[in-house]
């Protein structure tokens, strides 16, 4: 059986504009990640994707992709990621964040976020790390993100 959220994803594909429509209701749900009007382009267990588009709304003074624009990019595609492929019976929480510039963010911005090992079911709570690649159109990885969750048994 697939988590509820993954199983909304499936369903809303099926329509043309079913990535519009699935990021449209995930920034309902949560709504402060309207703020940079996100697009999710890939869900399933172990991966997500999602993009940014470079509008005036996530530069900064300089003309770039904001810094902190690309960390909620991150904490949005993996969490979007690990409540898409937890168990049942789990819950998740992020704990942290440890992030790098690598290179100036123009144009419109592709995330990956992945786990660092399998997602499963445990007793007790654990440390579960999740990249986060975000990468520039010439594919050129402009910010790295590791977002340390904690998984644990829901009660």
């Amino acid at each position: 059986m697939s988590a509820p959220l993954l199983t909304l994803y499936h369903r809303l594909q099926r329509w043309p504009a079913g990535n519009w429509l699935f990021s449209r209701a995930v920034c309902v749900k949560a709504p402060y990640f309207a703020s940079i009007a996100p697009r999710i382009t890939l869900l399933e267990n172990g991966r997500c994707e999602g993009t940014l588009a470079d509008r005036r709304k996530v530069r900064n003074h300089i003309g770039t992709v904001h810094a902190i624009a690309m960390c909620n990019l991150a904490e949005l595609t993996a969490g979007l990621m690990v409540d898409a492929s937890l168990p049942k019976g789990m819950r998740w929480i992020p704990k942290g964040m440890q992030v790098q510039y690598l290179a100036k963010a123009r144009g419109t911005l592709h995330a990956t976020a992945l786990p660092a090992q399998p997602i499963v079911v445990a007793a007790e709570g654990y440390a579960l790390p999740v990249t986060v690649s975000v990468r520039d159109r010439a594919g050129t990885e402009v910010f790295s993100a590791v977002i340390d969750m904690w998984v644990s048994p829901a009660k």
